[in-house]
């Protein structure tokens, strides 16, 4: 409906012959979102404990090995060309370019840590939460059984 035709609708409305007033609410479809019927981002929750356990396990045992075994590789060779050109501005920018690799590096294996803590805590948490939202279940599965 255009502007036009819903505020010729409102004048009509408010007119003495018009019909009676009405009131609408704007609102959500019924199925607002994905094509499954579930909303998009509404109502779901879906959490694999094994998963981020792999993931974290992943992360320690597979990349900050391998970036730190990759970090490593270039300090022997820039350190020998950095002696070689000693004298040259080519020493100085190699010394500050292999710095920087290192504060990379470390900032690199920082967030890999970070990632790998946040996701045994995530794990832990909805496990937490799982087993704490079981447990407040007991008394009312307590009184069905005793006939209550």
């Amino acid at each position: 409906m255009s502007f036009e035709e819903d505020w010729d609708r409102h004048k009509q409305v408010s007119s003495p012959d018009g019909p009676a007033p009405q009131m609408r609410l704007n609102q959500l479809a019924a199925d607002p979102g994905g094509s499954s019927g579930t909303p998009s981002g509404y109502g779901v929750l879906a959490t694999a404990p094994p998963e981020k356990k792999k993931a974290a396990n992943t992360i320690e045992n597979t990349l900050q090995p391998g970036t730190k075994k990759a970090a490593d590789v270039a300090d022997e060779p820039t350190k020998n060309a950095v002696k070689a050109f000693t004298g040259w501005e080519t020493a100085a920018g190699l010394s500050k370019a292999h710095t920087h690799w290192d504060d990379q590096v470390k900032r690199l294996m920082a967030r890999l840590d970070s990632e790998k803590t946040a996701l045994r805590g995530a794990s832990n948490l909805f496990t937490g939460n799982d087993l704490l939202t079981g447990r407040s279940f007991q008394p009312v599965l307590s009184s069905k059984v005793s006939g209550l």
